[in-house]
């Protein structure tokens, strides 16, 4: 699963998330990909089950392009404890997603194929997603 190799810091604040996606709102590796429609946080699980799905039903041709990194720590106080003594112990990664980040790419398949592929990805994600297309696409048919 993907994790940083070394943080700053150990522990985050939550934040908010408003506004759109400021940057990765466009293709830039792949002919196609999917964007996101919501703002949530995906965490490093639900990112490889989704990559895991893609890649089993492209059965290894064309390249897939994973466009977020899961870089906030998410802390939890364990069951059962009282209020106070502190923050909780990291858990886990979560990306932030909001509206308009592209999240896979992919390339070398057919539109078919991709488009079936990204529809299992995005199923694996708590966000709803729109299967886009390069503008420069070209059918060989």
């Amino acid at each position: 699963m993907l994790q940083p190799k070394r943080t700053k810091f150990r522990k985050m604040q939550t934040g908010r998330m408003k506004g759109i996606s400021m940057r990765g709102h466009q293709l830039s590796n792949g002919m196609f990909g999917i964007k996101s429609l919501d703002s949530s946080f995906i965490t490093s699980r639900q990112i490889e089950a989704a990559r895991i799905a893609a890649t089993r039903y492209m059965k290894r041709e064309g390249q897939l392009w994973i466009k977020i990194f899961p870089d906030k720590p998410i802390t939890k106080k364990p069951l059962e404890v009282r209020m106070g003594k502190g923050k909780g112990a990291p858990e886990y990664f979560v990306a932030i997603v909001k509206p308009g980040r592209i999240m896979f790419e992919i390339a070398g398949v057919s539109m078919e194929i991709a488009k079936e592929a990204l529809r299992l990805a995005a199923q694996k994600l708590p966000v709803k997603t729109k299967f886009i297309v390069a503008r420069d696409y070209v059918d060989q048919n």
